[in-house]
């Protein structure tokens, strides 16, 4: 029997065909094209699940369950999307949609909490109790394990680590708060911190590297600039880190986890991120005396993350059988 794992963003629908090995098999992505109807992005996942399992030979009775993960709160009770400001989603059925649409078991989990639950499965995290992933995309996602188990608090909603200020005052969120971290600290906060550098310095070398147009502006530009040496996107990235930091030092002096993963595009600089970050948070950190200390890592599974701990997030709803 095989597992599909959907992870659900604000700029793609990824699916995956996984094996009880945690394997994928097969995946593939479209993008997700917000804002529209919950229905319509499940009938778009159902469409991308139709055609692995026919690359792969199978059939719809050779899955076990469908396992979502999505940007925002969700009840896992209940099977519905409470409320996703990334998606413009607010109490929409997710799961009777899916099972609807797949005639088998499905299953909710937050987007992040999935891509944690995947990395301490067989990732990043693997034989770690106390687990905090942050994911840079869309937004910033955080999923966090307490002694292996996915917090969520009293009500599902627990752990919006992307939802806490850092700038009091600062840039409008999705969510109706002011100077939220996820709007500066996810790939969305990077391009516009890079957009804004380019509006006030006409002079800078990131314009070449955009053909002259901010649209092509991405949460890489930056980084890009900083390689050749431009003053303003080395500016601009050492913000990016410090907002981020921020966030990071924050979350660490909360919850003291063994590890905090990174995952993400952005994730994809690797120690160009690590590093700075490894130093701002040995300068700032609470336990500064600790003998043990936070691990800050890239995660291991990259977006595989989201995509096997959604197909896997099944095994812990023994209730539905």
């Amino acid at each position: 029997m095989y597992q599909i794992g959907i992870d659900l963003g604000g700029t793609n629908i990824s699916v995956g065909l996984v094996d009880d090995t945690m394997r994928i098999l097969k995946k593939r992505k479209i993008p997700t094209q917000v804002p529209r109807s919950a229905k319509a992005i499940v009938q778009d996942a159902w469409a991308l699940t139709q055609a692995l399992i026919k690359e792969e030979g199978l059939s719809f009775s050779d899955i076990r369950w469908v396992g979502l993960g999505a940007p925002g709160s969700s009840n896992v009770q209940t099977g519905v999307l409470e409320f996703a400001d990334n998606l413009f989603l607010e109490n929409v059925p997710m799961v009777p949609l899916l099972e609807e649409a797949f005639h088998c078991p499905a299953f909710i989990e937050n987007d992040a909490n999935a891509a944690v639950y995947g990395e301490y499965l067989t990732g990043a995290a693997k034989n770690c109790h106390f687990v905090v992933l942050l994911t840079l995309g869309t937004g910033v996602g955080s999923g966090i394990l307490l002694d292996g188990k996915i917090y969520r608090g009293c009500n599902d909603a627990g752990g919006e680590c992307g939802h806490m200020v850092i700038r009091v005052g600062g840039r409008p969120c999705n969510c109706g708060r002011q100077g939220c971290f996820e709007t500066y600290a996810s790939a969305t906060g990077l391009k516009k911190t890079t957009q804004e550098a380019m509006k006030k310095h006409p002079e800078s070398q990131l314009w070449q590297l955009v053909q002259g147009d901010l649209e092509k502006v991405n949460g890489k530009t930056a980084f890009d600039g900083k390689r050749i040496h431009d003053a303003i996107a080395t500016q601009v990235v050492e913000e990016y880190l410090a907002d981020l930091g921020t966030g990071i030092v924050n979350i660490v002096n909360i919850f003291q986890p063994d590890i905090l993963c990174l995952g993400g595009g952005i994730s994809k600089e690797g120690d160009a991120i690590i590093k700075p970050l490894e130093a701002l948070l040995i300068a700032q950190r609470y336990s500064r005396n600790a003998r043990v200390q936070t691990v800050l890592r890239v995660a291991a599974l990259g977006n595989d993350a989201g995509i096997i701990g959604a197909a896997m997030i099944g095994k812990l709803y023994a209730w539905k059988g």
